[in-house]
């Protein structure tokens, strides 16, 4: 034979029975499937060489052409003369060099072309589309400083997963799904509205384009269960509270091979003992005496990265802010950082001792400035 090799292509002996042959296939399906395989064009390739071995050498009618080389004409099973990229003859649709497409009753594996838009019933049909994974959205908590640096957060989300028992596939050990007569795998049927022709989801198989005649007993037919699973994601530096993270790919996988969807992770940030928040920016209330703020002084203050030194002029009226550039959170989108915002509060004692009254109202005694004169 100088085409291809499907006893070679399952790994099974010329003379292999149909439970070997059946055998064979289904962990080489199993191993290649889509679903455990997203995105991955070399297992999707694949698998399809691996269901086109299984639908010849499955068939006995089939089988007994291709070891004769009557199923592709003289020249045998190559290339040429409808070679096997095409499957010109022999009832098979010419679906080119991309895969080939069937126009006959594809039995329990008709839903596997589908995977692929493969030709549906008439040669070179549409197909049915993978679906996308559901999108999944978790909470998580982290500290003030946390979210400021950054971190790996761990995490467990229940999101749908493929079968352990069916693989996927939502058929009872052993089966395959059927595809669906009515729509023939495409997962939809075509309506003539007057001068337009309209597309539903088929009413018999409710779009998914093959139906499901021996349920999986865990998932009862739907090929994916609830799962737990844990997993760590790094959260970028300068989230705030509220803040909600995409990361592309990481939530429920896609069925049919189609894309896995996405994990949104939304971060709830514990307030800090004395630091705040104001998107980028970090604030501060700094309490001054009432002598600091009159005569001026120096202090020490803290920031999201270390201490600096402060400089409160004299004069300095409670309310006023100082912005020290640069010292604030890390921009969540963007280069840099923001800005330490630091608001002097003049603190006015509860109570005072006999020596403080009596310097108060000595003060209050020499003091000239009328406060409310404004108001007279």
């Amino acid at each position: 034979m100088d085409g291809k090799d499907y006893y070679k292509t399952l790994g099974v002996a010329k003379d292999a029975g149909k439970d070997d042959i059946k055998k064979a296939y289904r962990k080489q399906a199993h191993k290649y499937h889509p679903d455990k395989n997203p995105n991955n064009k070399m297992a999707e390739d694949r698998f399809k060489e691996i269901a086109e071995a299984y639908e010849v050498l499955s068939d006995e009618k089939k089988r007994q052409d291709y070891d004769s080389g009557r199923m592709f004409g003289a020249q045998g099973p190559g290339p040429g003369a409808g070679g096997w990229q095409g499957f010109d003859g022999g009832g098979f649709g010419g679906g080119g060099p991309q895969g080939f497409t069937y126009e006959g009753d594809l039995g329990d594996l008709g839903d596997i072309f589908n995977l692929f838009g493969g030709g549906g019933r008439g040669g070179g049909g549409a197909g049915r589309r993978g679906q996308r994974g559901n999108d999944v959205e978790v909470t998580v908590t982290m500290s003030f400083d946390d979210a400021l640096k950054g971190a790996y957060v761990p995490l467990t989300m229940t999101r749908n997963a493929a079968c352990e028992t069916c693989h996927g596939l939502g058929s009872a050990p052993g089966t395959l799904p059927q595809t669906c007569p009515t729509c023939g795998g495409r997962g939809s049927v075509a309506e003539s509205q007057g001068l337009f022709g309209l597309s539903r989801p088929c009413p018999q198989c409710q779009g998914r384009g093959q139906i499901i005649q021996n349920p999986c007993p865990t998932c009862h037919g739907a090929g994916q269960m609830k799962q737990p699973k844990k997993t760590k994601v790094h959260i970028p530096p300068g989230v705030n509270d509220g803040s909600r993270i995409r990361f592309k790919g990481k939530g429920e996988p896609g069925r049919g091979g189609g894309p896995a969807g996405d994990l949104y992770v939304v971060a709830r940030v514990d307030k800090h003992p004395y630091l705040g928040r104001r998107d980028s920016d970090i604030t501060l209330d700094l309490p001054v005496s009432y002598a600091e703020a009159a005569l001026g002084t120096q202090v020490e203050v803290p920031t999201a990265d270390g201490k600096i030194k402060l400089k409160i002029p004299a004069g300095t009226q409670s309310g006023r802010t100082f912005r020290i550039k640069g010292k604030g959170a890390p921009h969540l989108k963007g280069k840099g950082h923001g800005d330490m915002l630091i608001t002097a509060r003049v603190s006015v004692p509860e109570s005072i001792n006999k020596e403080e009254r009596e310097a108060i109202e000595k003060l209050g005694e020499i003091s000239s400035k009328d406060l409310r004169a404004h108001l007279k």
